[in-house]
């Protein structure tokens, strides 16, 4: 595997995370039909037509219907749904204030950066699972102008997604289950903190495709995780990613990204509220959080492994 290692600042909000001029609507939805050929029906496995109308609806070969939300995302969930605990519309709130800072647009960049390399086809595709609020997505669709697909199982997440991304195909979806997408239309899948499953991953990704996946590396918010009941990093986390990957990936390039943080009382709890203690926080300690005095500086310390197809 190689190994590269690289430092950055505390990021500018003026930079954010970097995005094309607004797509015209033409655009968007030449785009976004892109997405949609790759799409298959949850009940069927027919393929998709995208219908435009007073609302939009993907409609497949056999007849199954699925309208798009006001805010423009589908819910391809059937059936039970997902047995999944989905980010709550508070949690989805605090990511979107602390990313929309520009606190992480570094990571964004560098995602978008180690993507680009597999995205030169013209009819190039992205798949973004556990998108969130679609900040990474829009990077990567900022520098390299591909479709982009970006699933989530919550449709908080995902009304915020889709109007950063509305070219993109924005989709509420479980990540354990088979993917609605037809095997071997995808160029790259970023995986940013987020489950991962790296069968489906395989199938949807074309011969030599990327797969990229962010993880938090040893000491990362290390300054500020006990005050906020955010969990540690487990020892042989980087071990077990690897081997969940051997039996479909080759491993490649990985690259070590340390972000400095100077971080306000609301900012605190924001970055606790976002992230996987967010379940459990009560708005008692989020007070606490905010009401912090002075600032908080502490280091976000990530790992971004790419892999192919083996």
């Amino acid at each position: 595997m190689q190994l590269l290692g690289f430092h950055v600042g505390e990021p500018s909000p003026a930079a954010l995370y970097p995005a094309p001029d607004t797509p015209s609507r033409r655009r968007i939805e030449a785009m976004l039909s892109d997405a949609v050929a790759a799409l298959r029906c949850p009940v069927c496995q027919g393929t998709f037509q995208l219908r435009e109308g007073r609302q939009r609806t993907l409609a497949c070969e056999a007849g199954h219907l699925f309208d798009a939300a006001k805010q423009g995302y589908f819910n391809l969930l059937t059936g039970k749904g997902t047995v999944f605990e989905a980010d709550s519309a508070d949690m989805v709130a605090a990511r979107y204030r602390f990313l929309e800072a520009g606190h992480y647009s570094g990571l964004a960049q560098a995602v978008a950066q180690a993507a680009a390399g597999s995205l030169r086809r013209p009819d190039a595709l992205v798949l973004d699972a556990g998108t969130g609020t679609g900040h990474y997505l829009q990077a990567v669709l900022g520098r390299s102008k591909v479709a982009g697909i970006g699933v989530d199982i919550s449709k908080f997440a995902l009304r915020r997604a889709a109007r950063l991304n509305p070219q993109a195909a924005n989709l509420v979806w479980d990540i354990w289950r088979p993917l609605p997408m037809a095997d071997n239309t995808a160029d790259v899948v970023t995986v940013v903190f987020a489950p991962r499953n790296p069968a489906e991953f395989a199938r949807v990704l074309r011969p030599g495709g990327s797969l990229i996946v962010v993880t938090p590396r040893p000491g990362h918010l290390a300054e500020i995780a006990a005050r906020t009941g955010m969990l540690g990093i487990e020892e042989g986390k980087e071990e077990r990613l690897m081997d969940s990957m051997r039996d479909h990936f080759l491993s490649g390039a990985s690259q070590s990204l340390d972000l400095p943080l100077t971080l306000s009382g609301p900012e605190v709890a924001d970055l606790a509220h976002m992230g996987p203690a967010g379940h459990h926080l009560q708005r008692g300690q989020l007070a606490e959080l905010t009401a912090v005095e002075g600032s908080v500086a502490t280091s976000a310390k990530f790992r971004i492994s790419e892999f192919t197809v083996s």
